[in-house]
């Protein structure tokens, strides 16, 4: 009996530990560049996993992200050591990143696992209505 209790308990554990763990998804995961020529860039990603932040010593001069069919999804001129790029401007799936320092190609995977959801702007709601009648210009003739 004590073990059919035991059992019991450690089933419902489980079961609760699991909504907790399910309530921590990520959106994004990164394969970072592990080559030691790239060990001068600090590509993270923020706690929340929906920021990718780039340090440097160096400066980074661009960053581009180019997709499937070799083309460039973007492209940001950064010329500083420190960036931040929001990850909601990326479409859900696989984007290889590219960080140039000069004359350093840094290459890196960002996976987007799902789509991130965007800030949107606060609206102001306000009890008083505003209303604004139209005015009439008088017209002259120069007859």
């Amino acid at each position: 009996m004590k073990n059919l209790i035991r059992i019991f308990l450690l089933v419902i554990l489980i079961f609760l530990l699991s909504f907790t763990l399910q309530a921590q998804e990520h959106y994004a995961k990164l394969e970072k560049n592990k080559n030691i020529q790239a060990k001068g860039l600090i590509h993270k990603l923020n706690e929340t996993r929906d920021t990718l932040i780039l340090q440097s010593d160096t400066k980074i001069n661009y960053l581009y992200a180019i997709n499937k069919d070799y083309g460039r999804d973007f492209d940001v001129y950064i010329d500083t050591t420190h960036y931040r790029l929001p990850l909601n401007k990326l479409p859900q799936g696989k984007h290889v990143l590219v960080a140039v320092q000069s004359p350093k190609r840094i290459v890196f995977v960002v996976r987007i696992l799902k789509d991130i959801p965007k800030e949107k702007p606060l609206q102001i709601e306000s009890d008083e209505v505003v209303a604004i009648e139209p005015r009439v210009l008088p017209v002259s003739s120069n007859n």
